[in-house]
Order: C-alpha cells, then sequence, then structure tokens
C-alpha cells in the first residue's frame, strides 16, 4: 500500500530536499512529477515522497 501523499508548494520541497524550485519545475514540465493542484498563491503542489526518490534514487 503506498503512503498517502504529502503535499508541498515547490519552495517547501526545494527546503526539505535541497534540490531547487526551478529544478522542480522542469521535472513537473517533463512529466517526471506529478503536479497536484496549486495552493492560494498558485504555486504547484508535489507529493514530498515522490519528490525524495527522484532526488535520492538510492534511499528509496
Amino acid at each position: 500500500m503506498a503512503p498517502q501523499p504529502l503535499l508541498v508548494d515547490t519552495q517547501a520541497a526545494q527546503l526539505a530536499t535541497g534540490v531547487p524550485a526551478g529544478t522542480l519545475r522542469v521535472w513537473l514540465h517533463r512529466g517526471r512529477l506529478t503536479r497536484h493542484g496549486h495552493d492560494r498563491q498558485g504555486r504547484a503542489l508535489v507529493d514530498l515522497n515522490e519528490v525524495r526518490q527522484f532526488a535520492h534514487p538510492a534511499a528509496a
């Protein structure tokens, strides 16, 4: 059973993983990450667990 998504904006994902927000936006554009809507400020929401998988594949 997959864990529940932990939705955060790209800035929070950057702080949690060290992956620059610009890189996260490129991954979203290329379809590598799934966009889970937008927050009230219009920032893309991503699953922090998914970002961690791509940022650190050996740990996943």
